[in-house]
């Protein structure tokens, strides 16, 4: 398998690194294309991979491409690269905001796969969204699964209005996770615990609320519930963050984030 990326920046990086640590392939089946070349320098010396400038440098290869750069260069790679992929290859693409229609009539070519990740896929604890055109063949789907999973967790879709759904909830949610967190020992800070002391009991109880809930199997208003005693400490937090519309925060900023997406796309 020889996997080919145009764009060398921080998520193709943690395909790659993915990709090297789980020993998928070797570094000489890599070739990423940069216009940038102290970001092509530096990913032969880490990753000791075959790093090209120009994106036809990439045509020269055999197997899959991915796609990873800003939505505004597609139209630049589309003027490069238009039907002049050969039949077979695969595309995955972790462009936001260009479904793959868009990418197919772009590139002239029907083999497209579509990821959603997020950065937490920089330390294999990813979320990665993904679904194919129809024709993607299955045991190149199996491939796909496996490059993923080097990430972290891979999650198909058949039909990819689910990805604007993901993008919104998965992809940006590190986001809302890292306001929750701050804002937790900020707010142990508030009551005079020392910063250092509050990061480190927000961190623990958010990773061991977080593995309570999978391993446990249980719905988290039960486990909510657990905790939760009457007339007691916990309850009156709650009743307070309801009283300040927490929940409902949440849920609309999420459903801005898909409103976006699907605006990007369009």
């Amino acid at each position: 398998m020889t996997i080919s990326f145009i764009g060398g920046g921080v998520m193709a990086e943690s395909f790659i690194s993915g990709i090297l640590r789980e020993n998928l392939i070797g570094a000489d089946q890599i070739f990423v294309s940069d216009p940038i070349q102290d970001r092509r320098q530096y990913l032969t010396t880490t990753y000791k991979v075959n790093c090209v400038k120009g994106n036809l440098d990439i045509l020269q290869q055999e197997g899959k491409i991915l796609l990873a750069v800003k939505p505004q260069t597609l139209p630049e790679v589309y003027q490069e690269l238009k039907g002049k992929i050969a039949p077979g290859r695969s595309i995955i693409s972790i462009v936001a905001g260009c479904n793959s229609e868009d990418l197919a009539s772009g590139l002239r070519h029907q083999e497209i796969i579509r990821v959603m990740p997020n950065t937490p896929a920089q330390i294999g604890k990813g979320m990665l969204v993904w679904t194919a055109m129809q024709k993607v063949s299955a045991s190149e789907k199996n491939e796909i699964s496996l490059i993923l999973k080097t990430l972290g967790n891979e999650y198909y879709v058949e039909d990819e209005k689910y990805i604007d759904m993901a993008t919104a909830l998965s992809a940006s949610g590190p986001a809302y996770v890292f306001m929750f967190i701050q804002s937790l020992i900020d707010s142990g800070v508030y009551l005079g615990m020392p910063r250092d002391m509050a990061r480190h009991l927000v961190l623990q109880t958010v990773m061991g609320s977080t593995e309570l809930v999978i391993e446990s199997g249980k719905h988290p208003s039960i486990l909510s519930d657990m905790v939760t005693s009457p007339g007691g400490t916990t309850i009156e937090a709650l009743v307070s963050m309801e009283n300040d519309g927490l929940r409902a925060a949440l849920i609309n900023g999420v459903r801005a984030a898909f409103d976006r997406s699907v605006e990007l796309g369009n």
